[in-house]
């Protein structure tokens, strides 16, 4: 009883801390590897649950679980995608660019939440739950195969996951502003 929407927002953080740490680490010892997943596993269920058990106990508080969620959510993705940057599985460039496509979506998400009043927890029904079980399975298969061969040269396998999903993030962000701004132009014409 003593648990509370708020513990569980830190304990997400905690999560996504512990992988940020774990990919970093696993520079060293491979064997980390598998406290990237565990971290992923503990920020999904701290996560997915604090507004949960916040319906649940009618402890509601919307806006600001809204703003420390997301916020939290965002420091996590930094922690995440710094202590890939400081590992030797992604490039601080795409660990980067990555960063900036996934800070892009998001304020599309968040500006369409205010100007529409409608929050979208998943873009083309892909999510938070799914991005991190495409995460863990990526870095299954980074335990086990580091590298990729592409046109006879030889990348960082997370360097080139990164840019495939940072031109998907970008693209979903344009499709979805190029959306948004169209239904807001239909809305709000001039007389």
């Amino acid at each position: 009883r003593w648990v509370n929407s708020d513990h569980l927002t830190l304990l997400g953080f905690f999560g996504m801390i512990v992988a940020g740490l774990s990919f970093w680490a696993a520079s060293y010892n491979r064997m980390a590897l598998v406290f990237v997943v565990v971290g992923l596993t503990v920020n999904w269920f701290g996560d997915s649950l604090d507004g949960t058990l916040a319906r649940v106990r009618n402890k509601l508080r919307p806006r600001y679980g809204f703003y420390v969620d997301h916020m939290i959510d965002i420091f996590g993705v930094m922690a995440l995608l710094s202590g890939l940057a400081l590992s030797i599985y992604m490039s601080p460039v795409v660990a980067g660019g990555l960063l900036m496509a996934y800070m892009l979506l998001n304020i599309d998400i968040y500006l369409a939440t205010h100007v529409f009043g409608v929050f979208k927890l998943s873009v083309w029904k892909f999510g938070g739950t799914e991005l991190r079980i495409l995460l863990a399975v990526g870095v299954l298969a980074l335990a086990f195969r580091p590298e990729v061969h592409l046109a006879g040269e030889v990348y960082p396998l997370f360097d080139v996951a990164g840019v495939v999903s940072m031109v998907g993030i970008f693209v979903m962000a344009v499709v979805s502003v190029i959306r948004n701004t169209m239904a807001l132009y239909r809305a709000e014409t001039i007389h």
